[in-house]
């Protein structure tokens, strides 16, 4: 399988070529050729798989050069009970994804079971087990740079953390996440992992990690990779859960779920909108934003307004604290028919700080086929949800997956079972469970305190010189 890029100007190149890098030279994001098909006796032989051999199953379907028998042992390393056992007392973690039944047809597909408890985990332990493979067969070394809103940069850092010929230097906005969240990155003491605090929000980071990236002599020099969800190997690993969540919500594979995702750089929907595309019986994919609801506006409106800093509201679910979704454009080739002529001129306007509106187009024409709902939940919609789930089922819900379950059950179609995907662990996000129901949320023994360990972050304005200075200093060629 070849992967071409959405802005069009960029050669076909096999998956391991692109497992390490993260844009293309164009400046787009990589997508398969055509999308690999399921048939109905693959979901029928699927049903049965642990996460391990789905996992096998999908990847198969997408990393085509890596050696089927290679392939398997990374799997098989990553998708353990041992790996995933961060989770709650009475999940079961040889499941590694468990289905929570919250009331009749409402579940929960906990993804949070992995060691930093947030989603993030399910496609970067992958992801450093691939890393680490294939700089491993060209005896080669990787700087990885990424930026994060909360939780992909711990769940980089903790799958990076001693991997031979790593080093990761991870933006984050500063002040802007959860005392639990700064602490799992900032207290790390490994020295491949430098931790980097851009004064700002995430979109700064995003913009600086894409600022370097486009960089080609810069980037080929210091080695630069990214585990941002704009590598196409983390959608890719996404797309196994929503497979495994349809067989634990179904009995047979004709029928169609609802799946309602928090969103917020469109990265985890996307997996949702490729497993449909590849045949995966949904018949729903709902996005839910928090405050920040660029995206709700697309889906509402057809147009697409990405929004400054200074327009960026900072909100109790701050991973979704997000105006500019970068995994969107995969979303929007597919939409305009994979004409990346018209996405160049999509995004050439928003890199200009403007907007696009496909109203009255093909495309808005076209727009209900992908089978997407959304809305938008606010602070006092997720303590609602987070003291209606506690109280009513028992069940304890952290910010983000509490947007989820409140725009789900608003948007859902009655007919069909909705499944909401769990974002984090609500030990993540203390302060708001707090306020919300008056206690705090429970958290596995070995990260009580964490908050107290000595923590260790370099300060930066959103400066891509100053950056690049900084990994060339502790980074030497």
């Amino acid at each position: 399988m070849k992967y071409i890029s959405t802005r069009g100007n960029s050669p076909a190149k096999t998956f391991t070529e692109i497992l390490l890098g993260g844009l293309a030279p164009d400046g787009g994001l990589y997508l398969p050729e055509a999308y690999p098909q399921v048939t109905h006796a693959e979901l029928d032989a699927w049903r049965g798989l642990s996460y391990a051999e789905l996992a096998f199953a999908v990847l198969s379907k997408f990393a085509t050069d890596i050696p089927s028998d290679d392939l398997r042992a990374i799997v098989s390393k990553t998708y353990t009970a041992e790996v995933y056992s961060n989770g709650r007392a009475d999940s079961n973690a040889a499941d590694i994804t468990p289905l929570r039944k919250v009331s009749e047809g409402v579940y929960i597909l906990e993804l949070s079971n992995g060691p930093t408890l947030a989603f993030k985990d399910m496609a970067m332990q992958l992801l450093g087990n691939l890393f680490e493979y294939a700089l491993g067969k060209q005896n080669a070394e990787l700087n990885i740079l990424g930026a994060t809103s909360g939780d992909t940069g711990s769940a980089a850092e903790y799958a990076m953390r001693g991997k031979q010929g790593i080093r990761v230097f991870m933006l984050s906005p500063e002040g802007k996440m959860s005392s639990f969240q700064r602490a799992q990155m900032y207290s790390l003491q490994d020295p491949n992992i430098f931790n980097i605090a851009i004064h700002g929000f995430f979109d700064d980071a995003q913009d600086l990690v894409k600022a370097v990236s486009n960089d080609h002599a810069f980037k080929a020099q210091y080695k630069i990779g990214t585990v941002n969800s704009i590598n196409w190997a983390r959608v890719s690993a996404q797309v196994v859960y929503y497979f495994k969540g349809y067989f634990a919500a179904t009995q047979s594979n004709d029928e169609q779920v609802a799946f309602s995702v928090p969103s917020g750089n469109f990265g985890n929907i996307c997996a949702g909108h490729i497993a449909r595309m590849m045949g995966l019986p949904i018949g729903q994919l709902i996005l839910a934003t928090n405050e920040n609801d660029v995206l709700d506006e697309f889906f509402m409106t057809g147009t697409y307004r990405p929004r400054d800093t200074k327009h960026t509201y900072e909100t109790s679910s701050p991973s979704m604290d997000i105006s500019k979704a970068s995994n969107f454009e995969r979303f929007v080739f597919d939409l305009v028919g994979r004409d990346a002529a018209k996405v160049r001129e999509f995004w050439g306007a928003v890199d200009r700080g403007g907007s696009f509106d496909i109203k009255g187009s093909d495309a808005w024409h076209d727009l209900p086929k992908f089978k997407f709902s959304s809305g938008k939940s606010t602070h006092e919609d997720r303590l609602k949800t987070i003291r209606e789930m506690w109280q009513e089922y028992g069940v304890m819900v952290d910010t983000h997956t509490a947007d989820g379950l409140k725009v789900g059950i608003e948007q859902r179609r009655p007919s069909l079972p909705l499944i909401c995907l769990e974002t984090a662990l609500p030990a993540k996000f203390a302060e708001t469970i707090e306020e919300a129901l008056g206690r705090q949320p429970e958290r596995p023994a070995k990260l009580e305190g964490i908050e107290a360990l000595p923590q260790r972050c370099e300060v930066m304005e959103p400066d891509v010189v100053k950056l690049k200075a900084f990994i060339a200093a502790n980074a030497p060629v």
